[in-house]
């Protein structure tokens, strides 16, 4: 039986992106189609409620689903640490299940896994994420996601040299971030390591949005059947 799926945000490039993938899907099946503002009733009867809206709307939505027993999963960005911890609780005292993934695609998960492995012998670290000109919120969830995962890396290490100026950009857990909204740019992240005499630089891009579609796919089944809490595409293709 296929599983039900009801996308939230199905208007923006995620939402139509989902739609186009649960078509394609054998083992999936549209439940229903909602705007950011339709009335979150219509997810009733899903197996799984795909968030892509905005953060003040996904608060929402995740909230609903967890009081009425809908596992979710969650492709908005902007979701950092203190969020989730809000979500955690929540899940808890539901027995629910929630699914956080900040970018749905195997390359960047990657990378930012390879982040922070690095982030362990070097001093000097930066991120400058680049996006298409309409995306709404920065930094991006990635680079908050990387940021954090570099900051629990390098736990006990010196400060990050710099911070406090500000050119030097938002820092999330004590790591500078830099976010450009340009046309002609789909999805890049750059993450900088200074060394003495010598430059690290971990780099991702996507050029569509096509680069997610595998990533979709896997969370969606994945959140189907999950309990619990689970944060980023690598927790779904461990």
């Amino acid at each position: 039986m296929a599983i039900k799926v009801s996308v939230v945000g199905a208007t923006g490039r995620m939402g139509k992106l989902a739609l186009e993938v649960i078509a394609a899907a054998d083992e999936l099946e549209l439940h229903s189609a909602l705007s950011s503002s339709s009335s979150l009733d219509e997810t009733k009867g899903a197996d799984v409620i795909f968030d892509v809206t905005k953060l003040e709307v996904s608060l929402k939505v995740v909230a609903f689903a967890l009081a009425n027993g809908i596992p979710v999963l969650v492709g908005t960005s902007g979701w950092s640490a203190t969020h989730l911890a809000g979500i955690e609780a929540s899940v808890h005292s539901t027995k629910g299940t929630a699914v956080v993934v900040p970018n749905f695609s195997v390359g960047s998960m990657l990378a930012t896994r390879f982040a922070a492995q690095a982030a362990r012998y070097f001093d000097s670290i930066e991120i400058v994420e680049a996006h298409h000109a309409h995306k709404l919120d920065s930094p991006s969830g990635t680079a908050i996601r990387t940021a954090e995962m570099i900051a629990a890396s390098r736990k006990g290490s010196a400060e990050i040299v710099g911070l406090g100026q500000t050119a030097r950009g938002e820092v999330v857990a004590g790591v500078p971030v830099h976010s450009l909204r340009l046309e002609g740019v789909n999805a890049k992240q750059d993450v900088y390591f200074g060394g003495a005499s010598e430059l690290l630089t971990i780099s991702h891009e996507t050029t569509s949005v096509a680069a997610y579609s595998a990533g979709i796919k896997l969370a969606l089944i994945f959140a189907s059947s999950a309990k619990g809490l689970h944060i980023g595409l690598d927790a779904v293709i461990k």
